[in-house]
């Protein structure tokens, strides 16, 4: 019985969030196409306060189901403050993608609208690709070594695509969220790099120092995020099911290195060396701080967005 209600549970869930989806991404198609349409700057800076608007109610809705839905409790922790009006870099951890609802909750309203870097092809998937554009995602479209050894002419593109993205971003409050590792941790990934870390795969400093470097002063801070699950690592299905009871998340307000944002990455060997040893250096301190986080449950010390 227990198994039967859990699957009822998570089936139940997942038609809600499907609904939600599909009754926010309708008037989000509709705002993204009069934005298209008319290129006038006041038109379009009301579609796009409008976009952010229904986006943000979507993640709400989706949280607020979940708490409905689910017995999960995330445990918050903030070394800093957050700010609605802020101009942020987020840099977190990946285990599963659970780590994305999870950071939406945790940080929606309290900080501009998260934006994550997106693999070209998840333009592609029904409804939400569309959406993810319309909502300003950057797509980017990563070649590999045998495709750039035969068309070398593609060499660059993706950085050039990351830095138009950016300047969508210098004149406004917003979030860049960067998962530093490039992808999810699994104990295959983590034997295949000889990771030097316990709980985490190597740290790629090239994406963080461009978007750094793009921005400039248009960002105001760095927010380390650190994303633990005590009962193990987790994924859509357990947290649909209710299987996930406790996530902790730390996060810690950093300014962000001078040097990164006024030199050169590609071409500054002094500013690589730099930005390699600060994000080093940062992956080494969350890897400390991931095996103190991992002890049994404790009381929250922050109320938690899914209750």
């Amino acid at each position: 019985m227990r198994i039967f209600l859990n699957r009822l549970r998570a089936v139940l869930a997942l038609v809600l969030v499907f609904v939600s989806t599909v009754v926010h991404v309708t008037p989000l198609f509709v705002v993204a196409f009069v934005k298209a349409c008319l290129r006038i700057r006041p038109i379009r800076q009301v579609c796009d306060w409008m976009l952010i608007g229904i986006a943000e109610s979507w993640i709400a809705v989706n949280t607020a189901m979940l708490r409905l839905m689910t017995h999960t409790r995330i445990t918050i922790e903030v070394e800093g403050q957050l700010r609605y009006d802020g101009r942020y870099l987020v840099l977190a951890n990946h285990q599963t993608w659970t780590d994305i609802p999870i950071l939406q909750a945790v940080f929606n309203r309290r900080i501009p609208f998260l934006r994550f870097f997106l693999k070209s092809q998840l333009f592609w998937v029904p409804l939400l690709g569309l959406a993810w554009w319309a909502l300003d995602f950057p797509f980017m479209k990563r070649y590999s070594k045998e495709t750039l050894a035969k068309h070398p002419e593609l060499a660059g593109r993706d950085i050039e695509a990351t830095r138009r993205a950016c300047e969508k971003f210098r004149h406004i409050p917003v979030s860049v969220m960067n998962f530093v590792e490039g992808t999810r941790l699994t104990p295959a990934k983590h034997r295949k790099q000889e990771s030097p870390y316990l709980y985490l795969l190597r740290p790629k400093a090239g994406g963080v120092a461009f978007v750094i470097n793009a921005l400039g002063d248009a960002l105001q801070s760095v927010l380390d995020v650190t994303i633990v699950y005590p009962g193990g690592r987790s994924t859509m299905q357990d947290l649909f099911g209710d299987r996930i009871p406790e996530v902790r998340v730390h996060i810690r307000e950093l300014p962000i290195p001078e040097a990164l944002k006024n030199g050169s990455y590609e071409s500054d060997p002094a500013v690589r060396e730099q930005a390699q040893a600060w994000i080093n250096g940062l992956w080494e301190e969350k890897d400390r701080r991931i095996a103190g986080m991992r002890t049994p449950a404790q009381p929250p010390r922050r109320p938690s967005p899914f209750g």
